[in-house]
């Protein structure tokens, strides 16, 4: 059935009804996000530092080196986003 205009889209799962609306996804490279939450790794990191001995001695040191390994996972990821982000701008430059 086309009703010829942009009408949303409904999904019924078991007794729900989801509405979805025909909107164009963002054109979002994730580069800031990526910055983001790798930050928020990095305070986190060294909001717990001063707190070792604490850490140490309840058993929870873990959490410092959680906090490392999500900055140093973030910096890999910020790299994959601005490689990606330069590809997208080179291939829209060819277009």
């Amino acid at each position: 059935m086309d009703l010829g205009d942009e009408q949303p889209t409904q999904h019924e799962i078991g007794r729900r009804t989801y509405i979805v609306a025909q909107v164009e996804p963002l054109d979002v490279d994730g580069v800031r996000t990526t910055e983001v939450g790798t930050a928020l790794w990095l305070l986190g990191f060294l909001g717990l530092l001063p707190f070792w001995g604490a850490l140490e001695d309840s058993g929870r040191t873990w959490w410092l080196w959680t906090c490392l390994a999500g900055f140093g996972l973030g910096l890999c990821g910020l790299e994959y986003c601005r490689r990606r982000r330069k590809e997208r701008a080179s291939q829209q430059a060819v277009r």
